[in-house]
This record gives C-alpha cells, sequence and structure tokens, in this order.
C-alpha cells in the first residue's frame, strides 16, 4: 500500500491528490492506507511492489496481441465446442443499433420520465422471450443462465411457501450451473437431488418418488449432451408430484426449431441467452432469461418492465412490480438480485428482431442440419455416437482410447479444437466428447474435421 502512495505522483490515472487522500483516511480514523487494510490477512497482500513496464500506447497494444496470441479462438481455430458458450454470428445490424448511446451509456431505468427508450427496449425484449419460449410473463433479465437456475429453484420454493424444502436436479444440466446452484443453497437450509442419467442421454426422473417433500425440478433442454428431452413427459411426472416444473437451457437458438418448454407445460423457463447477440467475449458477460407462468408473477425474481398510460392517456413504461430487497420488501424480497443485464438484453431483443420469426427458425434450421451432417459423416467414418436422442446442435462422440494424444496433435498442427471432454464433468465417461456445430461452420470444415479424426 505504501507503493501506491509513493509511486502516485506518476500514474496518470488516480484522481485523488496527497491532500485528498489524507482528509479521506483522516474521516474513517486510520493514519495510513496500510492500517486501512489491517484487517485483509497479511499472506492475502501483496509484500513486493508490482513490476509493471513503462510502455507506449503501441507496445502495450503489440504485448496484448501477443498474449492474446496464446488463447486458442475462433479467428484462429476452428472450434467444435460449446458446453454453454457458442460461437454464432451476429448482423452488424444489431451490432450498430446496440452500439447507439441511447443504448450503450443508459443507466438504471429508475427515472421512467428520463429512460423510456431503455425502458421499451427492455419491454419488448420480455416480449420477444415470451413468445421464444411460449410462456406468458418474463422478467428484465438476471446475470446468467447459472443463477437463472438457482433463482428459478428458490421460486419453486417459495411457490410451495417453504413447506416443501427439496428441489431435484438432472444431472445433464450443465455442470457450472449446477455448481452455482450448490453455492447458492448450501446455507438457505433447503436440499439439493441431483437425477441420473439414462442410457439414451436423457434425465431418469424415478428417483423422485422417494422424495417426499419435492418443491421443484429442473431439467435441461437441449441438456449437456446435446439431447433434446422429452418435456411433455417429464412434465407430466413431475406435475403428478405437485412439484414445479423448470425448463432449464443454454442454447436458446434451439427453441426456434424445438417445440417450446411453454407449450409443453413447463412452469418456470430459465437459461443462458448468450447465443442472442452475444459474443463470447472469454466467457462474458452473460445473460440471464427468466420466464413463467401468469400464475407465479409476485414470486418472479428481478425486475419487470411494464406498459401504462400517463395522465395524458399516452402510453409509457415502468418498473412494476419491485419487490426486490432494496425497495418495499426488504427481508421478504422475492430474491437478493440487485441489477439486471439490460444492455445484454438489449442486444438479445434487437438480435431476435433483427432475424425476426422466419430468419430464427432458418437459422436454427441450418444448425441443426450442418450438425446432422456431422453426426452422419462420423457414423460413416466408423466412430460412436452413443446417445440416442434426437439433438440441435450438439452432440456426444466417442473415440478411441488414444484419441487425446491425437487430439492435441490436431490442436498444435492443424488448428482444430475437437470438442471437449467430458471425463472432467462424468468419470464414467473416459474418450466421450462433447462437440459443437453453428452457422459458422463450413461444409469444408466439417469434413476436414472427420478426416482428421476418424480412425
Amino acid at each position: 500500500m505504501k507503493e501506491i502512495s509513493e509511486r502516485k505522483q506518476i500514474m496518470r490515472y488516480l484522481p485523488h491528490t496527497s491532500e485528498d487522500i489524507a482528509n479521506m483516511l483522516t474521516a474513517v480514523g486510520v493514519k495510513d492506507l496500510d492500517e486501512l487494510f489491517a484487517t485483509i490477512p497479511e499472506d492475502c497482500r501483496r509484500s513486493t511492489p508490482l513490476d509493471l513496464p513503462t510502455l507506449t500506447e503501441w507496445e502495450l497494444n503489440a504485448h496484448m496481441e501477443k498474449l492474446a496470441a496464446q488463447t486458442v479462438s475462433w479467428n484462429t481455430h476452428t472450434i467444435f465446442a460449446g458446453a454453454g458458450s457458442y460461437h454464432h454470428f451476429i448482423p452488424e445490424a444489431a451490432r450498430y443499433v446496440l452500439s447507439r448511446s441511447e443504448f450503450a451509456t443508459a443507466y438504471t431505468p429508475y427515472q421512467p420520465e428520463m429512460s423510456q427508450g431503455t425502458l421499451q427496449g427492455i419491454f419488448e425484449y420480455q416480449t420477444l422471450v415470451c413468445r421464444l419460449l411460449g410462456m406468458e410473463i418474463a422478467n428484465a433479465s438476471l446475470y446468467d443462465g447459472a443463477s437463472a437456475l438457482a433463482e428459478a429453484l428458490l421460486m419453486a420454493i417459495r411457490i410451495g411457501r417453504a413447506k416443501k424444502k427439496t428441489v431435484a436436479v438432472s444431472t445433464l444440466v450443465n455442470p457450472y450451473y449446477r455448481k452455482v446452484l450448490e453455492t447458492y443453497f448450501q446455507s438457505t437450509g433447503f436440499k439439493v437431488e441431483t437425477l441420473p442419467y439414462l442410457p439414451d442421454g436423457s434425465t431418469d426422473l424415478a428417483a423422485i418418488d422417494a422424495i417426499d417433500d419435492l418443491a421443484g425440478v429442473a431439467i435441461q433442454s437441449p441438456n449437456f449432451f446435446g439431447g433434446i428431452e422429452d418435456l411433455a413427459a417429464a412434465g407430466q411426472v413431475i406435475h403428478d408430484r405437485g412439484a414445479v416444473f423448470i425448463t432449464a437451457f443454454s442454447e436458446p437458438l434451439a427453441y426456434g426449431l424445438v417445440k417450446s418448454p411453454g407449450r409443453q407445460d413447463a412452469d418456470i423457463v430459465c437459461g443462458e441467452g448468450q447465443s442472442l447477440g452475444l459474443a463470447q467475449s472469454f466467457g462474458g458477460p452473460g445473460l440471464g432469461i427468466f420466464a413463467a407462468k401468469q400464475k407465479y408473477l409476485r414470486n418472479l425474481p428481478g425486475r419487470l418492465v411494464g406498459q401504462t398510460t400517463d395522465t395524458d392517456g399516452r402510453r409509457g413504461f415502468v418498473l412494476t412490480l419491485s419487490t426486490r430487497e432494496q425497495h418495499i420488501r426488504r427481508e421478504k424480497a422475492t430474491s437478493n438480485i440487485c441489477s439486471n443485464q439490460s444492455l445484454c438484453a438489449m442486444a438479445a431483443g434487437i438480435y431476435m428482431a433483427a432475424l425476426g420469426g422466419s430468419g430464427f427458425r432458418e437459422l436454427a434450421a441450418l444448425n441443426r442440419d450442418k450438425t446432422e451432417y456431422l453426426k452422419g459423416a462420423l457414423r460413416a467414418a466408423g466412430l460412436e455416437l452413443p446417445f440416442a436422442r434426437p439433438t440441435f446442435n450438439e452432440f456426444v462422440v466417442k473415440f478411441p482410447a488414444d484419441f487425446d494424444a491425437q487430439w492435441q496433435k490436431l490442436l498444435a498442427e492443424k488448428k482444430i479444437l475437437c470438442g471437449i471432454p467430458l471425463v472432467c464433468y462424468y468419470p464414467e465417461l473416459a474418450d466421450h466428447y462433447l462437440l459443437c456445430v453453428t452457422e459458422t461452420k463450413s461444409r469444408e470444415d466439417l469434413d476436414r474435421l472427420v478426416e482428421e479424426v476418424k480412425p
């Protein structure tokens, strides 16, 4: 901390003078910066100065480009990896509209008289989400797909008025979502059960019969293996147990082609919206999409933008039913979600509007068709596709036992990233890889992959 104080005169971007810092330290009752941070354990503090080079703007750009070149990315490699983050083309029209200062610099819309454009944009996003998922209401977004799943299961417990304290989650829900769910639930007193998967790559619901206080069940479709679950049948079983039926997703583009969860009687639908006009950006930011049936409106977490009229009868938009902890409900709030992904939600709304209904379906069909082409070519090459469920744009392939070494060779020499090994998530699936195909892959890319990996 002393090093920061000594170097502040040469650090152009620190706005505080020595007098400013001294006055603030006096105000909080400490004599220096070291005392201010004394509560941080010593072994968590840096004991030596940062060795930062002095670079020009151009030298810094060159240095950052050199560092970036160490990372595999879609513009240097052909990547067949998805697992919750997908490379899709983004229309330039969508990029342009989103970059306008009216959207990119708009702040949280607490003052509707100053934020009608942002509020209307989010309202349109909510409308498009409802149409895509077949649901009746959608909120203004949450942080990401993982937090949306956790909030959905907490909402299921609220719907049951906390009389039922156990939720069940398919093991085919994205493993990272389930990790976040564990963090959410570890101090709540509620219990999370995990449902196994069947040989065909779908969720086994038989275990829920043994759960007496079942509040809700979450199933992902397409699931982590890429398989499309039979949501209608699952919903029937779950509702027969008196539980809330939650459908999760990580690839919303699938619902341009696959029957929506709402049409299969899902109570809550939640997931990741990164595919809808958001770049992968090394893992973030994401977009938590959240929708539900109208009857559960009062239990919805996060923000909701509604349509109204002013005193002159003109249409307007406002935040409504704000039952969050920093508003009227305090400790009785529906969640502690304090913000939403406004700009990311705006991007998704612009993307869906730019494609339109027919464009969205065509793009979804293109993803499905290219995936089926690669699946057929890999089968013909003698490789095994172990799971029989229909898929959208991801699927599992079992490679020969020595494939890992071959994969490293492909990555290094051919600049091909051939999927994601599943063994780190599912120890029983050694030599199994999850592959993803989107509209960004050409037929030449697919044929080249088959040629390189065939036994």
